[in-house]
């Protein structure tokens, strides 16, 4: 079992990438503590079992950010004022992923288009899918876009495997399949960033990294990444990466925002910073709370989120609102604008994954990416949200 040392949390990621040493505190098997000094340092080029496919890098030509609203992060691998690199990889993606979780469900097909139309005209390119999306129903809005607009080239594509009604889990086998029919559902040959969309004990790792090599090996997967899992799986996924000779995980998805951040801070944030991934937090809004959208029971309406939304009307969280409206009037932006970009100024991470039903939305979210947030005004949202 390997425990993570969460003694401290560094308030910004290190200046030289270091890998395992102050986070691994014990490992109780020999024979994975000597892979622990084998691991490839963060900051050279990523282990590669094979050429990847002949696509250049995704990239796109990000309109002008003021270079300072970038650099006020301390996100680790941040690029200048246009991009950011996620975790160590070649791929440059805009500081805001759009989420596809609503594709095919609350945004039909039409709304879906029309929101990754006005993300892409800002210079989106992250976007972020599962297998398990509206049963496989985001994928193929995707690929179909993808196809219309002729945008492939230009898009970095994310999905997710595991929790599939076709092939759930993540064994060889499913992980496998799965990645197969994710890539008819998308219209393309590989995908950018392949993640377990689960954290399943009772399968060893071994299985599905070997399985994820494969994938790799044959340009159907480009990078390896997590959702869900926790500081000591990530470090354990690390170690057997290392052990087995395959490609790392390079980025990580989880819950955070500015009422729960306990799922980030301060373990898995630690091992972020020391390995050099990318994080990609997810529910920024907290379901619309940080948007201001719900201040009281009865902005509650009948809304299937009611029981867990009515659980966030706590002191402290109205206290974080209040906050968030003193800063969005000092910036003249939007309470949602501001929270996504507090996010953007946190250690590690890289682009905020952030779902739209409609144009308008985007609008709000992209222009994060713009915020400067002062010091001052960072500090003022970090200390309300504080327990």
């Amino acid at each position: 079992m390997l425990v993570v040392d969460t003694k401290s949390y560094a308030g910004s990621a290190p200046t030289e990438a270091t890998v395992l040493p102050g986070v691994v505190a014990e490992v109780a098997e020999p024979e994975v503590a000597e892979f622990v000094e084998k691991i490839e340092p963060v900051g050279t080029a990523p282990v590669t079992l094979s050429e990847r496919p002949a696509e250049p890098a995704a990239t796109v030509p990000f309109p002008v950010i003021p270079r300072t609203a970038l650099l006020l992060s301390h996100a680790p691998k941040t690029l200048e004022f246009w991009g950011r690199r996620l975790g160590a990889s070649d791929l440059t993606v805009f500081p805001l992923a759009i989420g596809g979780n609503v594709f095919g469900l609350s945004a039909d097909a039409a709304a879906s288009r029309e929101v990754l139309d006005v993300f892409a005209d800002h210079g989106g390119n992250l976007i972020d899918t599962a297998d398990s999306y509206s049963d496989g129903r985001s994928e193929e809005i995707i690929g179909e876009w993808m196809r219309d607009r002729g945008a492939r080239s230009r898009m970095v594509i994310g999905t997710k495997v595991g929790k599939g009604a076709e092939f759930p889990g993540v064994t060889g086998p499913a992980v496998t399949s799965a990645v197969e029919a994710s890539l008819r559902r998308l219209g393309t040959e590989y995908i950018d960033l392949l993640s377990l969309h689960i954290d399943d004990e009772a399968v060893p790792f071994d299985e599905t990294l070997l399985a994820v090599d494969e994938l790799i090996r044959a340009g159907k997967v480009r990078y390896f990444g997590v959702s869900d899992h926790s500081a000591n799986r990530l470090v354990e996924a690390r170690v057997i990466a290392a052990q087995l000779g395959v490609a790392p995980l390079i980025a990580v998805q989880s819950r955070y925002n500015l009422i729960e951040r306990t799922g980030y801070e301060p373990d898995l944030a630690r091992v972020v910073a020391q390995q050099g991934l990318g994080f990609l937090p997810r529910f920024g809004l907290a379901g619309g709370f940080l948007a201001g959208k719900y201040r009281t029971r009865a902005d509650l309406g009948g809304r299937a989120r009611r029981k867990e939304t009515a659980g966030h009307l706590t002191k402290r969280n109205l206290r974080v609102l209040s906050a968030l409206d003193r800063v969005a009037e000092e910036q003249g932006a939007s309470v949602a604008t501001i929270a996504i970009a507090w996010l953007l100024t946190r250690p590690g991470v890289v682009a905020p994954v952030v779902s739209a039903n409609s144009a308008e939305q985007v609008y709000e979210l992209v222009a994060a990416a713009r915020v400067q947030l002062s010091r001052h005004q960072a500090l003022d949202l970090e200390r309300a949200s504080d327990l």
